[in-house]
């Protein structure tokens, strides 16, 4: 038994809590036994201690907050939630589990915020099989219809690409708030599935639920993946009626990010402009876009000014800067950004960047900076292979570029349909090129399955035609589901190369009739085939109706495909106004050709003309002023003939010596 002294501490306790505590009302309500008061008390304890654990995490000093949690007696579930969600947020997701399974194991009983912020631990590091686990407490306690856990869930299974299952969680709530359609669309987005995003847009306005700028930002940049600049811009206009543009600088930088990725320069440019240069998240991308659509001053000055505002260059930038380089074949700028990107440490830390600079190099005909760069890299990647490949091509080393592609296959790289593709146009230009090493390329990508990708198909109808196996091109075209302009034209030019012009003037009419959009590269493979074949009137009408009909301005290599086809058939006045209308640039070319069917035609008085013309714009041109030479001698102005040789041989010109190759059992024999 109690003592009577504690027994009346007590009662004074029990008295001096009451008058301070709780009002006086009746004798019921100020009677407190002793067991309530204890519970009271370590509630009030354990709320402060909360409350001390929160601001500690808050404020990063996470290992302080879970030594008070080690210190702490007696815990709730709001403890407990507490220090899970703080091991997640600082990229703990394995201790955050492991806390989670010491709540269950002490019979702590989770509520829908600790449900909720485990599954999404589970869902940002990928430990799918535990978030599957979790779901199974769920339904066991009851939350599938709790919204927080819910749009966790469908966040969840969007991400291990369970859709199905995600839409039928979502589906089976009876209400859908804003952050469970918010979890849908981030999916979506994030799935690259642009129809089925705007899809849940459109019946998330019929449901009434009005979007937030978390919502546009995930639409804006779904519609910027997938480069769907029509659908960006209604979206804009959407997000600019309920004011999200001006109040909320996510959905303004996201704006910036979608005009970008579409190469929509005007709307990258307004967009940015309307966000104050302290608040831009998007620098790399207007300086990217600058660079993309060659407006190299102006890039510069932004990229000087975005590291004034202390942001840091990402790999957007260098990237958009690289391919400027390359495509303009400017080596000064290559070379400085290079120096930037060395200073930045993405020299080894992006396989982006090493691509784009061997790329860059390569371009610009440094080829041997490319080597050196691609064998300094610490791992060889598809990328930086397929740059080095795309370099050697373009410089010429073709043989080079087939022995890169076996040294990918020997390392066990691998490769992908660029990587065949330029194997394939590599071995249509090579002089050991064969049909056995294009059957041999054509049997990797069908295994691979990359055989019905545009860029392989192409350059497999390339490779085909230009080694004289026409059939064989017209069966890889065949199998193309849907051929575009580009698989079009392949074909047109494979059948062109190999003297069957009316296949080629029927192709032309397919594509017509099919509303394909004809570019010039199209009408020149045609203009080949007529050229070969001595197709007159259809040549004509080809190349009349490329500006009357589709709006496109002949080019050189047009009018040098009429005046050739004209010359051949003998109509040499009319090749001669036809070359006067050409573009200057490029023309002696066309008098060659001329000079060419003078000689054939025996026509002194347009050959007089030609000759004269060419040696004027080619006068260091061997091959121009033989040519000359050999018409002098023909037309029997052997005097002229002998002049024109010996000036020729003054200025030490020298004709090189051809030869041909000939493929006999698959070897090449010169």
């Amino acid at each position: 038994m109690l003592s009577t002294k504690l027994l009346s501490n007590i009662g004074r306790t029990r008295a001096t809590f009451t008058s301070k505590c709780i009002p006086f009302t009746t004798p019921t309500t100020t009677s407190l036994t002793l067991d309530s008061y204890r519970e009271t008390s370590f509630q009030s304890n354990v709320y402060a201690r909360n409350r001390v654990i929160d601001n500690q995490i808050k404020s990063g000093s996470l290992n302080t907050a879970l030594k008070l949690f080690d210190e702490m007696p007696i815990r709730d579930v709001v403890t407990w939630n507490l220090v899970i969600s703080g091991c997640g947020r600082y990229g703990h997701p394995s201790q955050a589990l492991c806390l989670y399974n010491q709540m269950i194991s002490q019979g702590i009983k989770e509520s829908g915020s600790t449900l909720s912020s485990v599954l999404s631990i589970c869902c940002d590091a990928g430990l799918y099989d535990g978030g599957v686990q979790v779901h199974s407490r769920v339904i066991v306690l009851g939350f599938s219809m709790n919204h927080y856990v819910a749009s966790s869930l469908v966040d969840l299974y969007m991400h291990m690409g369970l859709v199905g299952l995600s839409l039928k969680l979502f589906n089976d709530l009876s209400h859908r708030n804003l952050a469970v359609w918010n979890s849908v669309l981030r999916g979506f987005c994030e799935l690259g599935r642009s129809n089925d995003l705007l899809g849940s847009f459109f019946s998330m306005n019929l449901e009434g639920v009005e979007p937030n700028g978390l919502s546009f930002c995930y639409l804006i940049r779904g519609c910027g993946s997938e480069r769907l600049l029509d659908e960006g811009k209604q979206l804009h206009c959407c997000a600019f009626k309920l004011g999200w543009v001006a109040s909320n600088l996510f959905v303004a930088n996201a704006l910036v990010d979608f005009y970008s990725a579409c190469g929509c320069f005007v709307g990258a440019k307004k967009s940015f402009e309307t966000i104050p240069l302290e608040d831009v998240i998007s620098w790399n991308s207007v300086v990217s876009v600058y660079a993309e659509n060659g407006f190299s001053l102006d890039a510069l000055e932004m990229f000087t000014r975005m590291q004034l505002w202390g942001k840091r260059p990402s790999v957007r930038s260098f990237l958009g800067f690289l391919g400027l380089s390359s495509w303009t074949q400017n080596l000064i700028i290559g070379r400085q950004i290079h120096c930037c990107v060395l200073k930045s440490g993405f020299d080894c830390g992006s396989v982006h960047v090493q691509s784009a600079l061997i790329d860059m190099y390569g371009k610009c005909g440094e080829i041997n900076n490319s080597v050196s760069l691609f064998e300094s890299v610490p791992a060889r990647s598809l990328g930086c292979c397929n740059s080095l490949m795309t370099s050697l091509l373009y410089c010429g080393i073709i043989e080079d570029v087939v022995e890169m592609f076996g040294l990918m296959l020997d390392e066990g790289i691998g490769f992908d349909e660029v990587s065949l593709s330029t194997t394939l146009k590599a071995l249509s230009v090579s002089i050991s090129g064969s049909l056995a090493s294009c059957t041999l390329v054509h049997c990797c990508a069908i295994k691979s399955g990359f055989e019905s990708e545009i860029a392989v198909s192409c350059s497999l109808i390339d490779a085909y035609s230009k080694s004289g196996h026409v059939t064989l091109s017209q069966q890889v075209f065949e199998k193309l589901s849907s051929p575009n302009v580009i698989c079009f034209t392949a074909i047109i030019n494979g059948y062109a190369l190999n003297g069957m012009a009316r296949k080629c003037l029927e192709l032309l009419d397919i594509m017509i009739q099919r509303g394909l959009k004809l570019d010039k590269v199209t009408f020149l493979a045609v203009l080949i085939g007529c050229d070969h074949a001595g197709l007159v009137e259809e040549g004509k009408m080809v190349f009349d109706s490329m500006k009357s009909i589709h709006g496109i301005e002949p080019e050189r290599q047009h009018y040098s495909c009429l005046v050739d086809l004209l010359g051949r058939a003998g109509l040499l006045d009319e090749a001669e106004e036809l070359i006067k209308q050409a573009p200057v640039k490029g023309a002696s070319v066309m008098w060659s050709s001329l000079l060419h069917s003078c000689r054939v035609h025996k026509n002194e008085t347009v050959g007089h003309r030609a000759a004269k013309i060419l040696m004027e714009l080619e006068p260091e041109n061997h091959a121009a002023w033989f040519q000359a030479s050999k018409f002098y001698s023909e037309i029997g102005d052997f005097e002229m003939s002998v002049q024109v040789r010996e000036i020729a041989m003054a200025k030490k010109m020298r004709k090189d010596i051809g030869y041909s190759l000939i493929e006999v059992n698959d070897h090449i024999c010169r």
